[in-house]
């Protein structure tokens, strides 16, 4: 069983996420590459909120093309442009993974592969083989 690691000899989380996860022998691993705010048809909205829901929508749905969901991740590492949607961030990923916590990474960034995206989530998730 996939297990969430806590210490006190670390601080504790700032948000929704644990400090680590321990993934056991004979787990299959899936690896998603960083999606960003964008349509499937590959419009980028100009709406902050939309592009975050879309990052995570897009991440959720590579993710289920190996038959794993929210509950599966165990690794989120999420890349925003702009430190004031530090709340719109966790809100959002709060939302898509509905109480679920793994471990997790925010970083805010100068900027990404292009200058009107403003998130990017990658994920690693994990479940029986």
């Amino acid at each position: 069983m996939i297990k969430p690691l806590e210490t006190d000899r670390a601080p504790k989380p700032f948000s929704a996420y644990v400090q680590g996860m321990e993934i056991p022998p004979g787990h299959r691993v899936v690896h998603v590459s960083g999606q960003v705010g964008v349509t499937v048809a590959g419009e980028i909205p100009g709406d902050v909120a939309r592009q975050h829901e879309l990052a995570w929508e897009n991440a959720l749905a590579v993710l289920a093309a190996a038959g794993m969901d929210h509950t599966h991740v165990v690794d989120a590492h999420v890349y925003i442009t702009d430190r004031g949607h530090v709340r719109l961030y966790r809100e959002t990923r709060d939302r898509y993974l509905k109480g679920h916590k793994p471990a997790a990474t925010l970083l805010v960034v100068a900027g990404l592969a292009d200058d009107r995206l403003v998130v990017e989530v990658d994920l690693v998730a994990a479940g029986p083989a």
